[in-house]
C-alpha cells in the first residue's frame, strides 16, 4: 500500500518546489513593495487501519488545466501578477473607483455578474503562483501569494476579469481569471486518510493520504468522493475534504 504523503512547508518559505502538493504554504504575507512575479502566468474509522512503514513521498503530477472562464474574451492588460503600483494610502482616482464599485460577497444561492456562473463556487489555481490583491485591479496590493498548482480555492465575487478567491483558511483576495482553473480539486483535511476501491467503509485500502494532498475530483455522492493523486485512484469520505460542498453530486 502507498502512502501519500506531502510534507508541510514553512509559512516564509518563497521558493517552494511545484512537485510539493501541500497547502502549508498556499500563501504568506507579501511585503508592500513586492519585486515583479516574471513569468507567473505560464503557467478514520477504526476498521481497515493499515500503514506502510516505508512510506513513498510522491511527485506532482498536475495536468495543465482549461481556463476558468473560456467565453471572457482575453483581458487587455499587463501581467496580473506584477507588483502593486500604488498601496490602498496613496491610491490613484482610478483605484479608488475600482475599489467603490467592486461588488460585496455575495449571498449563496447567486450567480455571478459577469460569468452566470454559481457562487461560492470551487476553482482550482492553474499557474505555479497567483497573486491575490486587495481590490480587482493591478494597483491594489497584494496581501498574498497563492503557490501551489492545482490547490482548489472558492470563488465568492466577479468584478470584470478579476474573481474574490479564498482557500480553505477563508484567505485571499482578487485574483485574475486567466490564472485560475475550471478543473475541480480538492485537499485532504485529516491525517492518514484511506483511499478505499469503491465506496463502502469495507472496502479494500488502495493508498493513504496525509493532511494537505490535493487530488483531482471525479465522481461524488452524498458521502463519498472519488479522488485520484500521483497515479493513485480511490473513494474518500467527503467530510474529509475541502473543495466540493456537502450536498454536491458529481457523475
Amino acid at each position: 500500500m502507498r502512502r501519500i504523503r506531502f510534507y508541510l512547508g514553512g509559512a516564509a518559505a518563497l521558493g517552494v518546489v511545484a512537485w510539493l502538493m501541500t497547502l502549508g504554504a498556499d500563501r504568506q504575507d507579501a511585503p508592500r513593495d513586492l519585486p515583479s512575479l516574471a513569468a507567473a502566468l505560464g503557467g478514520t474509522d477504526a476498521a481497515g487501519e493499515a500503514a506502510a512503514d516505508d512510506a513513498t513521498v510522491i511527485e506532482d503530477t498536475t495536468e495543465d488545466p482549461e481556463d476558468e472562464a473560456p467565453e471572457e474574451a482575453a483581458p487587455d492588460e499587463s501581467d496580473p501578477n506584477a507588483a502593486a503600483t500604488a498601496p490602498p494610502e496613496t491610491a490613484t482616482p482610478e483605484t479608488a473607483t475600482s475599489a467603490r464599485r467592486a461588488p460585496p460577497p455575495a449571498r449563496p444561492g447567486s450567480r455571478g455578474a459577469v460569468t452566470n456562473l454559481p457562487i461560492p463556487r470551487y476553482v482550482s489555481l492553474k499557474t505555479s503562483e497567483g497573486n491575490a490583491r486587495r481590490g480587482p485591479s493591478l494597483s491594489h496590493r497584494i496581501d498574498w501569494v497563492f503557490r501551489h498548482p492545482g490547490m482548489p480555492l472558492r470563488v465568492t465575487g466577479e468584478y470584470g476579469h478579476w474573481r474574490r478567491v479564498e482557500d480553505r483558511d477563508g484567505a485571499g483576495g482578487w485574483v485574475h481569471y486567466s490564472l485560475l482553473s475550471g478543473v475541480r480539486t480538492a485537499v485532504v483535511t485529516d491525517d492518514g486518510v484511506r483511499l478505499l476501491r469503491s465506496p463502502d467503509i469495507r472496502a479494500q485500502v488502495v493508498a493513504l493520504a496525509e493532511r494537505g494532498t490535493v487530488g483531482r475530483l471525479g465522481e461524488c455522492n452524498l458521502d463519498w468522493c472519488e479522488i485520484s493523486a500521483q497515479g493513485e485512484e480511490g473513494w474518500v469520505r467527503k467530510d474529509v475534504l475541502w473543495g466540493v460542498d456537502p450536498d454536491e453530486i458529481r457523475d
